[in-house]
């Protein structure tokens, strides 16, 4: 096994890390206290090829591995995590499965701009009552003429308030169940789609969610990915995919959260010495750093797997669940080691804190994670 990066790797990282630097860490505190969206940010990590990394550069990406995705991925999040989601949505679960499953007509039309980031994509498939139970869709698209009409409700869509372009998941066929959900691409401005008010959120507040309304809306069938009752499995290959970047965004809260508090405990003294030379803190510091590590290969494998055009269900959601929970438990120990500056908005790491928690969340819960892993080491020893 190759651990050193290839040169297109180093390259992203570096770009990756230099933007961050200069232009996302500087301003990650006031997005986040504003709970403002990053528009200029977004429109640079476009220019800088950030927003369709595994798009072929013939659709308007950067042609990369999924490996430099995550790289990338971590990067920023490092800075923001807010900005990281943001760049996150767009690469897998908007790319990724029109990259997969969209013709050649859709990915002219649909891709190239969202790739080169001309363009902001979302993905809608929660719903008020279908969260975990992705399969318990209640918005549906009946056919009509030469196309279909939607009507429904979809929450918690990040991205969401911008968004001019959307994957949507959707019944078509009730009587099927999850064989009865197909998917399609969907004009955010177009009639009949309307959002309501941004969601007022614990953490990653820079990055906006909103619930999305259908309402008599009309798409052709040249807007439906892949054939009707495919869907299901379009959404299922996506979240597979985005949670290799979920795993990287809190790879990057984690670390974000490591760095200031081993910055902290080597400035701050009690008892005539750095709170870095006290065993307490010391060993905290050492599991904090070898947890991020273990998260970070676990997420590395399941990315080379990707690249290999292999199945990586079950590394997406081992490396999602161990690299949410790595960095909710950092984020915890880092405040403790600030102490009382660690729960006040003066220091960074009560944001880390609060952005932290969502990983274990969106993409799949922590308990889903936990089924998928189980049911497919069942199924492998059956």
């Amino acid at each position: 096994m190759d651990f050193e990066f290839t040169d297109d790797q180093e390259a992203i990282r570096k770009i990756a890390h230099e933007f961050a630097a200069r232009h996302v860490a500087p301003v990650a505190a006031e997005l986040d206290k504003q709970a403002r969206f990053p528009k200029d940010l977004v429109d640079q990590m476009g220019e800088l090829g950030l927003m369709g990394i595994e798009v072929d550069p013939d659709y308007g990406g950067s042609g990369l591995d999924p490996l430099c995705y995550v790289i990338a991925m971590e990067e920023i999040s490092t800075a923001c995590a807010s900005t990281g989601v943001i760049m996150s949505v767009n690469n897998s679960l908007v790319c990724d499965p029109l990259r997969k499953w969209a013709s050649e007509a859709q990915k002219r039309e649909w891709l190239e701009p969202l790739a080169s980031g001309e363009k902001l994509g979302c993905f809608m498939l929660s719903e008020p009552e279908a969260g975990s139970d992705a399969a318990a869709q209640t918005t549906v698209a009946v056919e009509d003429g030469d196309g279909y009409i939607i009507n429904g409700v979809k929450n918690w869509i990040t991205n969401g308030p911008q968004a001019e372009t959307g994957i949507l998941m959707c019944m078509t066929d009730r009587a099927k169940g999850h064989r009865g959900i197909s998917a399609f691409i969907i004009d955010m401005n177009g009639e009949g789609v309307s959002r309501g008010p941004k969601d007022d959120k614990l953490g990653i507040r820079g990055s906006h969610s909103c619930q999305v309304f259908f309402t008599d809306h009309r798409v052709s069938a040249a807007q439906r990915i892949g054939e009707p009752g495919q869907g299901f499995k379009v959404a299922m290959s996506t979240l597979d995919c985005g949670r290799i970047g979920i795993a990287a965004q809190a790879l990057g809260i984690a670390r974000g959260a490591f760095e200031a508090a081993a910055r902290y405990a080597t400035e701050r003294r009690t008892f005539g010495k750095a709170i870095a030379e006290h065993q307490a803190i010391s060993f905290m510091l050492a599991d904090m750093a070898t947890e991020i590590d273990a998260a970070r290969l676990m997420t590395y494998r399941a990315a080379a797997l990707k690249a290999a055009g292999k199945r990586h269900t079950t590394e997406s959601a081992m490396c999602k669940l161990m690299a949410s929970e790595v960095a909710n438990k950092v984020a915890k120990n880092a405040i403790q080691i600030f102490g009382g500056n660690g729960y006040v908005s003066e220091y960074p790491v009560e944001r880390f804190f609060r952005d932290a928690k969502i990983t274990e969340i969106y993409e799949g819960t922590s308990e889903i994670q936990r089924v998928v892993i189980a049911s497919n080491i069942i199924r492998a020893l059956a």
